[in-house]
């Protein structure tokens, strides 16, 4: 079989928005630095296959990510497609600069629901992150940029252990509130179950957050990320990021391993009927074709089980 038979499920969402970070936290995970001209053909084959967010890359220092040290080489060269958009990832005001002057419309800022993650992740305090944060809201949105919020370790830390929910929300809130038009919330080890992500959506509308300015992150470390998924969308969440082939985790996270692979979401929405605008077979085709680049096979289920049918045939 080629896809899932459809069998709706009351309560989901018509459609669902998927957030593609393939080509930047996918890739910035990579053992060694993927040429420019793969990354072009990435984003360009993503884009193809019908995803309308493409996350590009990320301006941070290349001393910690240098496998996207080329960002500004690659906004140079890349084409965008028309109707997509192609956020960048942006840490601090000398990223925003050099996201103005490439004429990124789209960016999104990297905090932490904990003290030990944001002190690893950013060498700052909780609080201090948001002073960090806030001229670059600031000045996005006095540009008319759009600016995502990720909202890192809501789920579980691996210094910390487990992470109250009020505090994830107290983080996110103030994200919002400085200006971050969508949260971004994540399970960056991967030990979020159904229950836990349907009890922070619920808190995050008490407190005031609309489910339209939320979206689910989830990485596959302990195999629940699928599930998560969906109980996200019983909680009417509509924008869902996910990775091509599964690619990426967390470099400062050492217990994340890979992002909920896009195809694996495809499949699922498929057989449920959630329309995302997506041709599966196109997506595959450019996760077998990265796979083949990077030099080992594509994590996903999905992929595997399409490519093995292929072949067979």
């Amino acid at each position: 079989m080629r896809a899932p038979q459809r069998v709706g499920r009351a309560g989901l969402p018509e459609r669902v928005t998927i957030w593609e970070v393939g080509a930047r936290d996918g890739l910035q995970n990579e053992g060694t630095v993927v040429p420019l001209a793969v990354k072009l053909e990435f984003l360009d084959r993503l884009a193809a296959a019908g995803l309308g967010v493409v996350e590009a890359t990320s301006f941070v220092h290349p001393k910690w990510v240098p496998q996207l040290a080329d960002a500004d080489e690659l906004l140079a060269a890349m084409t965008p497609r028309p109707g997509v958009r192609y956020p960048v990832l942006v840490p601090n005001e000398r990223g925003l600069d050099r996201a103005l002057a490439a004429g990124v419309r789209h960016i999104a800022i990297f905090a932490s629901a904990t003290e030990t993650f944001a002190r690893r992740n950013l060498n700052r305090s909780l609080d201090e992150q948001f002073a960090m944060f806030e001229p670059v809201v600031g000045r996005a949105r006095a540009e008319g940029l759009t600016v995502r919020g990720y909202v890192s370790m809501c789920f579980g830390d691996p210094w910390e252990g487990e992470v109250a929910v009020d505090q994830v929300v107290a983080v996110g809130r103030r994200l919002v509130d400085m200006g971050c038009e969508q949260l971004s919330l994540g399970d960056t080890i991967g030990v979020g179950t159904p229950g836990h992500v349907q009890a922070l959506i619920a808190a995050f509308r008490a407190a005031g957050v609309d489910l339209a300015d939320l979206a689910v992150h989830f990485h596959d470390t302990y195999g629940q990320a699928l599930a998560n998924t969906l109980a996200a969308l019983e909680s009417g969440v509509t924008t869902v990021d996910a990775s091509a082939g599964g690619l990426g985790g967390c470099p400062y996270a050492r217990s994340a391993t890979g992002n909920l692979a896009t195809e694996d979401l495809v499949w699922m929405l498929d057989g449920l009927g959630v329309e995302h605008g997506v041709d599966l077979a196109a997506l595959v085709a450019t996760s077998v074709w990265m796979a083949e680049r990077l030099g080992r096979p594509s994590p996903s289920r999905v992929v595997r089980a399409l490519a093995n049918a292929d072949s067979a045939d």
